[in-house]
């Protein structure tokens, strides 16, 4: 992709948006669990996609990540949202 020139209000939205962005992460694996639950079929698999991206960028240990999607138990999933809310799972620092 070609390299861009962003205005001073776009470069702050960026900046915003991954300054935030473990906290959209967490959130959004809190949404998936429910939705796991209720889902079936294709979209079941779509959603542990979507919640193996966010672990595997939120650094949760990737023998931990297979386990959980292996497994399809949307348990084990709020299970490591329980671990990042509590801070057993330690969380990246910001750059």
């Amino acid at each position: 992709m070609a390299d861009r020139d962003y205005s001073k209000y776009q470069k702050k939205v960026i900046s915003r948006f991954y300054d935030n962005r473990e906290q959209m992460d967490e959130q959004k694996l809190a949404e998936l669990v429910t939705n796991l639950f209720l889902a079936t079929g294709k979209k079941r698999a779509n959603f542990w996609v979507t919640a193996r991206e966010a672990m595997e960028r939120m650094e949760v240990p990737q023998s931990r990540i297979d386990h959980i999607v292996t497994s399809d138990d949307p348990a084990l999933l709020a299970e490591v949202v329980k671990d990042i809310q509590t801070g057993k799972i330690v969380k990246k620092p910001a750059k």
